[in-house]
């Protein structure tokens, strides 16, 4: 679909829909997780620092941690990959070993960035595991000979964040980033409100793939439409997805037509491994119909 087009369609709404209901963008470049090692609370504060090669996952990340008893700053250098920590400190020669672990470090020898570390005389090591979001990230905390646990208070450990906040009436704040997908990317169209609860549509371009020199890694991404559904008092109920591009699915070949004396939008979309399908895009109603 031509973005001159979706523009147009964007600009001929009342601006009266985004009175009460907001859409918010913020990018999160740094986090402070809390945790213990060996139960002694810490805070941990990690900044992004640019990819390592071509996955968004795979970054450096600089900061610090300290035990909240003493709240002394102790420097970290490390990496991010796909969930997994990486951090160190280097005592002393923490500038110049951090520049020298960054040189070094290539993609492939992400999962040996310990080894990498101990040659450049690290002093403290803090692996953390991840990828299990289904439980608190856990991992181990080397100095020396001694090895303890180490625990982060949250199943997300991820630097770099797309957030997209949904602020409606009463203040409430949904962030898709949480309920929806972690790939940003929403423009909000309308709203309307009805007996059976209220409603907002959304339109969306995100990547298909964080990784670009991954399947679909340098496609245009993916692009459609999204319902998001409130009760009455605009708590969160659920959503459905509609798409109109995708390199993950096959789907490139997408006209679109506006109807005659409405702002109805009919896209008609032709899979090229499925069936063709067509969707309504009624802004007015915050509705999006599908028909095959």
């Amino acid at each position: 679909m031509k973005k001159i087009l979706f523009l147009l369609f964007i600009l001929s709404l009342p601006y009266s829909f985004a009175q009460k209901v907001e859409l918010k963008k913020v990018t999160d470049t740094f986090q402070i997780f809390k945790g213990d090692i060996a139960g002694n609370p810490i805070a941990l504060h990690l900044n992004y620092d640019d990819i390592i090669d071509c996955h968004q996952y795979q970054h450096f990340v600089d900061g610090w941690y300290y035990y909240d008893k003493y709240k002394k700053k102790i420097p970290l250098t490390g990496v991010y990959n796909l969930g997994d920590l990486y951090l160190f400190n280097f005592g002393n020669d923490q500038k110049r070993a951090a520049k020298l672990f960054k040189g070094t470090m290539t993609r492939d020898l992400i999962e040996k960035s310990d080894s990498i570390a101990k040659k450049l005389n690290a002093k403290e090591i803090i692996s953390i595991s991840g990828q299990d979001t289904d439980r608190e990230a856990t991992g181990t905390f080397l100095m020396a000979n001694k090895s303890l646990p180490v625990k982060l208070h949250t199943r997300d450990t991820r630097i770099y964040r797309f957030n997209d906040y949904i602020i409606v009436p009463g203040a409430k704040r949904v962030n898709i980033y949480d309920f929806i997908n972690k790939a940003g990317g929403n423009q909000l169209i309308s709203y309307t409100s009805g007996t059976s609860g209220n409603r907002i549509l959304l339109y969306y371009e995100e990547p298909s793939n964080f990784n670009y020199c991954g399947r679909c890694g340098a496609s245009e991404g993916e692009k459609g439409y999204r319902v998001l559904y409130f009760t009455n008092d605009w708590n969160f109920k659920n959503y459905e997805d509609f798409l109109i591009e995708s390199c993950l699915e096959n789907i490139y070949d997408s006209t679109s037509v506006r109807l005659k004396d409405s702002k109805t939008l009919k896209i008609s979309i032709k899979p090229s491994d499925s069936q063709a399908y067509t969707l309504l895009v009624d802004p007015k109603n915050a509705r999006v119909t599908l028909s095959k």
